[in-house]
């Protein structure tokens, strides 16, 4: 057995020098390491010994007090550094909680040897301890991609259909159940009976597998460790002694495995500081149990339950509209935020026709923030975010960003057009614009999976190449001559008919390139390989092949478009330049911004129509806590906004706004929504509420009523919309999309030397011109490739044309 018998021997080795010397406190260390902290933040240090429970709302400076807290343990002498364990979910947490204490204690914290993430702790410990569960000492880590071709392995050798077993989706429930500390022979009968008992049988092989390999997953790292202090006790008891603190970050994420991890380890001295807030718990489709929280003070008897509600992050209004929404959860522990900070402004409340005038109408807001037009102090991009609930949400305001010349990224994510469904999708709509273009078909010639693999594609390119043609005429060659046989020959003989079909309709325009478009990613098998895929991402690609079908509603045709995007994917922005933050509302978790827009606050789109029938009640809760934290991101100005009309294959739809609007309190909140949105009553919105009685009695709530009919909005953007062409019911429609395709072969009314002008990229000098495609040097913002509609001579600024 792998374990140290002499923990005193055992400890020694652990410490270094600079560690024995912070064990004495230092008078100027007492004096000043606390000083800064709030009467609750004081408490939550302080109380040391015994079950205690931080519940930090958003903003409240938890992190402060629980560094404040490790650093107050060392100092009183009351721990050693390797004798508290904190863990954290992520490395950067770590990190910073490492160089915290070390600033508040004056020098570098070199050895804490037990702060860190659950997964890096675990390893530590698993590979002093790996013969219990017979593996040896140097075991190996599989990542995603290892678990899976494992995975496939297991499945061809057993005999089954890898289309009804998919080896990702199988890897998937794996993980579930190592989440939840399930060991084969622990999986419920419930559970094992809903996959038909070949998934556990899989697992046993899986685990089987791994142990031949000397190896783990990540899943296995915590896992072990349980089983292990499970079966273990004397191994168990050593470590409860050697750890006599315990402190935890983000208690509200952690899954069933790492909560019995932490219960085994806290179990004997109570002394377990769990830090977090259940109305930020927000991770659920991952295995996070916000139960572990709730159930604190059950768990631990007698806990001090200490509330962080002062904060300083936002204004009074936007805590007080994050407090409203949070308040209709029953199952939380409560707790009401507060400021010392100016009322500020209230949060903004707007609805607009639809997505993409929500998109337009976002860009001007931010141009104006940033110009300082808004009554305000300019704000820089880098300091503004959009926060969508779904990946697909971000397509329109990437291409009215692209379109206007406004930096941007996208945070946790590639941005929309660099999406692997994306991508593959458009190498598609290339071939059947062009059969020349050999990069789309090597992207697309084996995915969906044909059977094709590298020995394939290289007699392609052979074949191409000796006859001095495209790899599309290469294909029908191999097919005609039989160089590529079997079943990889006849579906490529298929492929080749069907970009003929696809090109031939582009062509002829026998349908509409949107037609076109659906057509063809649903006969290549394209849309069909994610559907039956069962990963947790496939169907967020499935959505973003949708907002990809709409983009194309803008457009008169398949080359129009697909013009449209190579030129703004070709006008990339410095990576010093300052750019507006978007990113999906779970990836915003932990950030904040002066400036926060929360877009598609609908019903169906937010809260999440899927969440809500996966999950009922508690995935409803999830997406209100979900909500809260998107609120909370906010520190002076906080847009709501949401669509009356969204476009769903083809077809208008109405949209119900948010019911978690209707929880927003109405002295809180500046209703911007223009006149006319429901045709000055209920309207569309009337309709869906006949088909959701749940709605009706909050449908009575004076905010719906203004933010159907309101007509108090004068901002400057709003004014500039009115001007233009209106479309139905008094809103604005897009106009500027249609007019992007681009005429290569037009003659431009500017020649190279012109000076001209650009609303956002100033003056210039163009030196580049290819059809309506002007190459210009801008003064200040460097070479762009810009749309010559955009673009007006030097000394006509007033009629730029957006």
């Amino acid at each position: 057995m792998s374990s140290f018998s002499d923990d005193d021997a055992f400890e020694a080795a652990e410490m270094s020098l600079s560690q024995r010397a912070m064990m004495g406190a230092r008078p100027t260390q007492q004096a000043n390491y606390m000083d800064g902290l709030n009467p609750a933040q004081r408490e939550a240090v302080e109380a040391l010994d015994g079950p205690v429970l931080m519940l930090a709302g958003a903003g409240t400076g938890k992190t402060k007090a629980l560094t404040t807290r490790i650093a107050h343990l060392l100092v009183t002498g009351k721990a050693r550094p390797n004798e508290i364990l904190s863990v954290t979910f992520t490395n950067k947490a770590a990190r910073e909680m490492k160089d915290r204490v070390g600033r508040l204690l004056g020098e570098t914290v070199e050895g804490m040897p037990w702060l860190g993430t659950f997964h890096s702790i675990c390893v530590k410990l698993l590979r002093r301890h790996a013969e219990l569960v017979d593996l040896k000492s140097n075991f190996t880590i599989l990542d995603t991609d290892d678990q899976i071709r494992l995975m496939k392995q297991l499945i061809v050798a057993s005999g089954m259909d890898e289309k009804r077993w998919p080896a990702r989706q199988l890897a998937g429930i794996i993980d579930g159940w190592k989440n939840r500390a399930w060991t084969p022979e622990q999986v419920p009968t419930a559970e094992a009976g809903a996959f038909d008992r070949q998934a556990v049988r899989l697992y046993t092989e899986y685990q089987s597998r791994l142990r031949d390999l000397n190896a783990v997953d990540f899943g296995d790292l915590l896992l072990h460790m349980v089983t292990i202090f499970q079966r273990h006790q004397d191994i168990l008891q050593q470590y409860q002694r050697y750890f006599r603190y315990v402190l935890v970050d983000e208690y509200q994420d952690t899954n069933v495995a790492q909560y019995l991890w932490l219960r085994l380890l806290a179990s004997s001295h109570k002394n377990i500081c769990c830090v977090g807030d259940d109305d930020q718990s927000i991770y659920g489709w991952r295995g996070a149990e916000v139960g572990n929280i709730l159930r604190f003070e059950k768990d631990f008897p007698g806990a001090t339950v200490i509330r962080l509600e002062q904060n300083y992050r936002s204004t009074h209004h936007i805590l007080a509209a994050a407090s409203g929404v949070i308040a209709g959860n029953k199952g939380r522990l409560g707790k009401t935020l507060w400021t010392d900070r100016e009322e500020g402004e209230k949060v903004r409340l707007i609805g607009h026709w639809d997505g993409e005038e929500e998109a337009r109408w976002v860009g001007e807001e931010i141009e104006s923030m940033q110009r300082g037009t808004r009554g305000m102090e300019p704000v820089s991009l880098d300091h503004m975010a959009i926060l969508v609930r779904a990946s697909h949400q971000m397509r329109a305001f990437e291409d009215r960003f692209l379109t206007i010349g406004l930096p941007y990224r996208v945070i946790g994510g590639p941005r929309f057009y660099e999406r692997l469904e994306i991508r593959d999708a458009m190498a598609y709509f290339r071939l059947a614009v062009s059969q020349d273009d050999d990069l789309a078909f090597e992207r697309i010639v084996n995915t969906p999976k044909r059977g094709l693999g590298d020995k394939a594609v290289q007699t392609i390119q052979r074949m191409a190449r000796s006859n001095g043609v495209s790899l599309v005429e290469g294909a029908r060659l191999c097919v005609q001559t039989g160089a590529i046989k079997g079943k990889g020959g006849k579906a490529l003989g298929e492929l080749v008919i069907g970009l003929d079909r696809w090109h031939q309709q582009v062509v002829a325009e026998s349908d509409t390139h949107i037609e076109t478009a659906e057509m063809l990613l649903d006969e290549s098998g394209y849309t069909m390989m994610w559907q039956n895929d069962k990963t947790p991402e496939a169907a967020g690609r499935l959505e973003n092949l949708k907002e990809l079908i709409k983009a194309l509603e803008n457009f008169d045709n398949l080359q129009g478009f697909l013009e449209h995007v190579a030129l703004i994917m070709d006008n990339e922005s410095e990576d010093m330049e300052e750019k507006v933050s978007i990113m999906t509302l779970h990836a915003a978790k932990g950030l904040e911004f002066p400036a926060v827009f929360l877009p598609g606050w609908e019903d169906g789109l937010f809260p999440s129509q899927r969440s809500m029938d996966e999950s009922g009640m508690k995935g409803l809760e999830e997406e209100r806590r979900l909500a809260y934290v998107g609120i909370t991101r906010a520190e002076a100005v906080c847009t709501i906004s949401f669509a009356a009309n969204r476009r769903v294959y083809g077809q208008w739809q109405s949209q119900l706004p948010s019911r978690f609007i209707d929880e927003l309190p109405e002295e809180n909140v500046e209703v911007l929504t223009p006149p006319g949105l429901y045709g000055g009553g209920y309207g569309a919105a009337g309709m869906s509420m006949n088909a959701s009685p749940a709605f009706s009695m909050a449908r009575e709530s004076t905010i719906f009523e203004k933010a159907s009919k309101a007509d108090v909005y004068n901002s400057p953007g709003w004014k500039r919309m009115q001007n233009r062409n209106q479309g139905p019911r008094g809103m604005s429609q897009p106009i500027e999309a249609r007019g992007l395709t681009i005429d290569t072969t037009a003659t431009s009314s500017f020649t190279i030397g012109d000076r001209v002008f650009h609303q956002k990229f100033g003056y210039g000098e163009v030196v580049d011109i290819e059809g309506d495609k002007l190459g210009i040097e801008f003064d200040k913002a460097g070479s762009k490739k810009v749309v010559a509609k955009f673009i007006v001579p030097a000394g006509q600024e007033n009629d730029v044309p957006f």
